[in-house]
């Protein structure tokens, strides 16, 4: 039985670039620790937009460019990143995604369990309302039997009500929140 943690979007434009708020810079240290303690794989997104975002029905809903591929806030944030390498590129796939979801990430998640039951996934990372819960909802309905975690410790919403709303949608859907201190 194998466990999988998937680090949503820590990049800079989230942390403290244009998109960056106090509370997701707050977790970083907490973020690069999980990481650093994981025995399992770990899985990176990273959201990624092109020159047009702002023609895009997100770009047109949220007008505020970030993320835009090779960019400075494209980029995992450097104490990210530098657990990333550390784990080597077997251990640390980085799945870069246009949309809130990553389709890649549940294929690859689908094939793993494939090759080793997966016991459970654990996701933490930037924004809880936004891409943690997207994330945590498809690899749900791709492994239905597997636990599916968000570590509250590690997650930061786009407001503290927006974080506090997406956790209680996720319990509902039976992702199990751990750490709450709430």
């Amino acid at each position: 039985m194998q466990d999988i943690l998937v680090v949503v979007d820590m990049q800079n434009d989230f942390i403290d670039g244009a998109l960056g708020t106090a509370e997701a810079a707050a977790i970083v240290p907490a973020v690069v620790e999980k990481i650093a303690g994981f025995t399992g794989r770990v899985l990176f997104t990273r959201d990624t937009h092109g020159e047009d975002y702002l023609e895009t029905q997100e770009g047109r809903k949220l007008p505020v460019a970030h993320c835009v591929r090779s960019t400075k806030g494209w980029q995992l944030c450097p104490a990210v990143e530098e657990q990333r390498r550390q784990r080597g590129p077997e251990e640390s796939i980085v799945f870069d995604k246009p949309s809130f979801g990553s389709e890649a990430l549940v294929q690859a998640v689908k094939e793993m369990d494939a090759e080793e039951a997966v016991g459970c996934i654990t996701l933490v990372g930037l924004c809880t309302d936004i891409c943690v819960i997207s994330n945590a909802m498809l690899v749900k309905a791709a492994l239905p039997e597997a636990r599916i975690v968000v570590d509250v410790s590690c997650c930061a919403g786009v407001t503290p009500k927006s974080h506090s709303t997406a956790l209680n949608a996720m319990r509902a859907c039976q992702i199990e929140i751990e750490n709450d201190r709430s």
